[in-house]
């Protein structure tokens, strides 16, 4: 992509509502624009995180068997009053009559709305067991949205949700998906510990948060420091079979959000050297539920015996769009963005730093084509703008890599490659700067 030919509508100033370092570089890096309290565009740099950090999910969801679907933003007042949480879900519930004076809602979940789906379709035990999981925005109306997309009221979600005969099973499914959010949030660079938590108005008695550990996070965390070395399921994990020991692993050490926290317990578990108290993200959290939906809704499976019971249930969350702050508040410095390449925008930026030279501009023409062809993402600014705003702006939208090409670098028969991450700057011919970015 030609940033001349781009939309990146950069800020020089930082919005005074912005409160922390997400809020601030995503604003100021043209990723996002605020139409209302909690509501934003997405521009074309943040969508592209954005569809980013979603694929990673959906591909990680896909290896552990889930199934995808999509379900629409509003939903009826009806299916949630079989569940009794329409007049319980409070006033975060957007609540809209249509011109029929049909009473419908702005989904805020969809545990509701998938049972209805379930029940419609499935009726014995040898359809189990399932997880079906959609992608799509929510809206929950906060009193005081803030933080950016960190905190907003519309934000893009995904949710699975388990169907199985019984408690057994249902456990086994809860592990899966508790597996495959360890590689989703690795896969993105961050270390995303699962924690004990509250289950809230989802309901059940059994849920973890996985929360990164961030001095901006709205939660209090408490965790034993080795949590942070345990090793990420690799890529070919069987996902049918045993994963308890890999729960295990996870859960043996102390980790607690401050909603469940013990002191004694934690003081007793975790020797002081390794106690960490500070305060995270929750970036996703995973809930058994058991009959909570299915049985008020009777949504009836027929067990290998002939007789009809409640599926046991379960939901799990991942804030996509909450994501892509997250990501920033973990990995930023004083000058802007560091993005994961996993999930960066672009994987290069060619500053051009004398366009309208034809030397120049023939190099990063050479060095453009071959980049795109080969697959890497690159942004090439081939404005007339000068080497220090190039600079600045760079590193403000984080992308990993920048290829600098100047004539004074072209004279000697080289570009200048810098590593976004540390600062580390080669000076390359052209060929070899585009076979280490084609590679690595």
């Amino acid at each position: 992509m030609r940033l001349s030919r781009y939309f990146l509508p950069i800020l020089r100033e930082t919005p005074k509502e912005a409160e922390i370092v997400s809020h601030r570089l995503m604003l100021r890096a043209g990723m996002i624009r605020q139409e209302a309290a909690g509501i934003y565009s997405w521009l074309p740099l943040g969508l592209r995180v954005l569809q980013k950090v979603a694929t990673i999910v959906r591909e990680e969801m896909d290896r552990a068997g889930a199934i995808e679907l999509l379900m629409p933003t509003l939903q009826l007042a009806d299916l949630w009053r079989e569940t009794g949480r329409y007049e319980a879900y409070g006033p975060e519930m957007l609540r809209i009559k249509d011109r029929h004076e049909r009473e419908l809602l702005y989904g805020p979940t969809n545990e509701d709305m998938i049972t209805g789906i379930f029940r419609a379709y499935v009726r014995s035990y040898r359809d189990l067991p399932k997880i079906l999981y959609h992608i799509q925005w929510k809206f929950r109306d906060e009193q005081r949205p803030r933080f950016g997309v960190m905190r907003g009221r519309e934000f893009l979600m995904k949710d699975a949700y388990s169907f199985d005969i019984d408690e057994a099973s249902a456990r086994l499914s809860y592990n899966k998906m508790f597996v495959a959010y360890l590689r989703i949030f690795a896969r993105m660079g961050l270390k995303a510990i699962p924690m004990r938590a509250e289950t809230g108005p989802i309901g059940g008695d059994l849920s973890h948060e996985f929360l990164i550990l961030a001095e901006t996070g709205e939660s209090a965390v408490f965790c034993h420091a080795d949590v942070l070395d345990l090793p990420i399921p690799p890529e070919n994990t069987d996902y049918e079979s045993d994963l308890l020991p890999v729960i295990q692993q996870w859960t043996a050490l102390y980790a607690a959000t401050g909603d469940v926290h013990d002191q004694d317990r934690f003081e007793r578990e975790t020797p002081e050297a390794k106690r960490i108290h500070t305060r995270g993200i929750e970036v996703g959290q995973v809930f058994y539920f058991g009959d909570k939906y299915s049985k008020p809704m009777q949504a009836l499976i027929t067990g290998p015996d002939g007789a009809e019971r409640p599926f046991q249930g379960g939901s799990y969350g991942v804030g996509v769009s909450r994501l892509v702050g997250a990501l920033i508040e973990a990995s930023h410095d004083e000058n802007g963005i560091i993005w994961p390449e996993p999930v960066a925008p672009f994987k290069v930026g060619i500053a051009n730093l004398k366009a309208g030279d034809d030397v120049t501009d023939a190099a990063c023409e050479l060095i453009y084509d071959a980049l795109e062809k080969a697959g890497v993402d690159v942004l090439y600014d081939d404005t007339d703008e000068r080497p220090g705003a190039k600079f600045a702006k760079l590193d403000l939208i984080g992308l990993p890599y920048q290829l600098i090409v100047g004539p004074k670098g072209l004279a000697s028969g080289t570009v200048e490659l810098k590593t976004r991450a540390t600062g580390a700057r080669e000076n390359l011919d052209a060929a070899t700067a585009i076979a280490r970015l084609a590679g690595s």
